[in-house]
Parts: C-alpha cells; sequence; structure tokens
C-alpha cells in the first residue's frame, strides 16, 4: 500500500475539489491509486446527489458569458441563498456558462456532456458539487444567443447575478445595447414586440388588470372617489381600424357635449386619440420591451428610443433566479413543536 502523504492528498483535492477528509479517506480505501481514489469521489458523490435529488433547489446565480459571435446566460441553483455566496459556487456558475458558450449545446442533455476545463463532464462538475458544498447544486437551463459581426451583445447581470441579461441589437454600440439589458433586467418584458404576445394571453393580463381595477375601486369607495373604469382592451393587436375610429367618434361627441368650438377639435383630437391608446395597450406595456416606457428617459418608449438611435432590438434573454419554481414554505412553529415532543 502506497503511504498516503499530504502531497498526494493535496493533488486529489486539487483535481475533484473534495474536503481534505473525504481525499484521504478516498486514498485508503483504493490504496493510495490516484485515478482509483479519482473514480471512488465520483461514485460517492453520485450516491449523495441521488440522496438530494428531490430537494427543492431555488436559490442560486445567472451566469453571463460572452464568446465571440456567441453568448451564454444559466441559471445554476442551490437550496440556500448563503451557498450561493460560496466561492466554490460562484466559479462553478462562472465555468459552466463559459464551458456552455464554447461548446453551444443543442439541449440539456448534450450541455451534460461538455468538458470542462479539467477534463470532467459538465454533469459530473455538478455532481461533485453537491458532494463536495452539500446541498443540492442545478444546472436549472441556459440559452444561447448568436449574432453576426455588424451586431451588439449587449451583457448585464443585477444584485450580484440574481437576474442576467442578455441583448442582441443591430445598428446599435455595445453602451446602448447594455443599457437595453439594464431595461429588462429591470422592466420584465416577455417579448420583444406586441405581435408576439397571445390573444389569450392578452385576455387573461386584462382580466388580472380589471381585478386590480375592482380592488381600488374598493378602496376608493371608502373614501367617496370617483371608480375607475374597466379596460376594455390592452393591446394594440386589439386596437383595430374600427376600434380607432369609434373612438375617435366618441370623441368628438364628447367635444362636442362639452360646447368646444369644432373649430379646434383637430388639436385636440390627436393627444386624446393618443391617451385612448396608451389607457388601453396596458398588458403591450408591462411584457412587450418596445411599448415599455425606456427606463432612462420614459418621455419615450423602449421603441422610440431604440428609433432614434437607429437601431433594431433583435433578441433577448432574461433569467431570475428562481423564477416558477415553487419554493418549499418552512412552517417554523410545527418543526419547533416537533422538536419538543
Amino acid at each position: 500500500m502506497a503511504q498516503i502523504t499530504a502531497k498526494l492528498v493535496k493533488e486529489l483535492r486539487e483535481r475533484t475539489g473534495a474536503g481534505v477528509m473525504d481525499a484521504k479517506k478516498a486514498l485508503v480505501e483504493v490504496e493510495g491509486d490516484m485515478d482509483k481514489a479519482i473514480q471512488y469521489l465520483r461514485d460517492k458523490g453520485m450516491a449523495k446527489a441521488a440522496k438530494k435529488a428531490d430537494r427543492v433547489a431555488a436559490e442560486g446565480l445567472t451566469g453571463v458569458y460572452v464568446n465571440g459571435n456567441v453568448a451564454a446566460i444559466t441559471e445554476v441553483n442551490s437550496e440556500t441563498d448563503f451557498v450561493s455566496s460560496n466561492d466554490k459556487f460562484v466559479n462553478l456558475v462562472k465555468d459552466a456558462t463559459k464551458t456552455i458558450a464554447e461548446g453551444q449545446p443543442a439541449d440539456m442533455e448534450a450541455a451534460k456532456e461538455l468538458k470542462m476545463d479539467d477534463g470532467s463532464t459538465l454533469d459530473q462538475a455538478f455532481v461533485n458539487a453537491t458532494a463536495t458544498i452539500g446541498e443540492k447544486i442545478v444546472l436549472r437551463r441556459f440559452a444561447l444567443e448568436k449574432k453576426n459581426d455588424d451586431q451588439e451583445f449587449g451583457a448585464y447581470q443585477h444584485n450580484g447575478g440574481q437576474i442576467g441579461v442578455i441583448t442582441v441589437l443591430e445598428g446599435a454600440d455595445a453602451a446602448t445595447a447594455k443599457h437595453l439589458a439594464m431595461h429588462i433586467a429591470a422592466m420584465k418584458p416577455k417579448v420583444i414586440s406586441p405581435d408576439e404576445l397571445d390573444d389569450q394571453f392578452i385576455t387573461d393580463q386584462l382580466a388580472v388588470m380589471n381585478h386590480k381595477i375592482d380592488q381600488d375601486n374598493e378602496s376608493r369607495a371608502l373614501v367617496h372617489k370617483k371608480p375607475l373604469p374597466h379596460l376594455v382592451y390592452g393591446s394594440e393587436k386589439q386596437l383595430t381600424d374600427d376600434v380607432l375610429a369609434k373612438a375617435k367618434e366618441d370623441i368628438k361627441a364628447e367635444l362636442k357635449e362639452e360646447g368646444k368650438p369644432e373649430k379646434i377639435w383637430d388639436r385636440i383630437i390627436p393627444g386624446k386619440m393618443q391617451r385612448f391608446i396608451d389607457d388601453n395597450t396596458q398588458v403591450d406595456k408591462q411584457f412587450a420591451v418596445l411599448s415599455q416606457d425606456y427606463i432612462m428617459d420614459d418621455s419615450k418608449t423602449v421603441g422610440e428610443f431604440l428609433k432614434d438611435k437607429g437601431a433594431k432590438l433583435v433578441a433577448f434573454q432574461r433569467f431570475e433566479v428562481g423564477e416558477g419554481i415553487e419554493k418549499k414554505q418552512e412552517d417554523f412553529a410545527a418543526e419547533v413543536r416537533e422538536q419538543m415532543k
């Protein structure tokens, strides 16, 4: 049996990321054979990872990495936010995102087979991380964006990596691409333009907004304020020529009833029509980035801002840690009662 020296333990730790005691135990079990020790730790890591497979991992970080004309964005989850600040975890996110940007896998299964710089697969790296860190660590999702030489990437991470964004712009500089990525991080759009919004989605969101109006009106009634009207439309997709024509006739009837001279109507109608459009495109403003007020200059929409720059938004990706994951709700009172038993 080979002597288990500190140098041997150090080498195994550097190659696997295992703790001192785990590395020493592995070397003892395989009588100092380095390759067998590595395999031993991998097998043990898989066993530990399997035990943690059913746990909810909803904390973590996003990763963003640009490699020439390819950019990758990832979400890597842990069970607690404490672990997400661990150096090993942070470096794993960076290394995994870089590996995906360089390897350009077609799907998650292909991504898991990519080789990291240390020769291990991406899948094995996450198994090892779960065993070493002691929590379930998982690559939840990734996306790749590509551009040509005439386009620019905008990359931005907010709140230490809780939100990650990639934008692809045409006809813009890197600063504009990054500023738009910052806007998207803050405003949470789902699509580029209203045309991409599903009709049923618009209807559902309109119902949500009108429910909120009902709640507001209950409060307004308590202080004898006039109730707010329901929204009839939510998107420019619903504002057909007939709808806009009727709105214009309604405005004319309103002006006539108010006694406004007909000769000044042409100066009043455009502003009222724009107000009608603004009021009835609230779903667009919430979910379509081009329709949103630009966060750095709310006097114009993102679409108007880009038009002024001679730029076009080609694509974007926005990842926020934990979105869509149902987190486990801890009942601490019940936990204490159970311990007291």
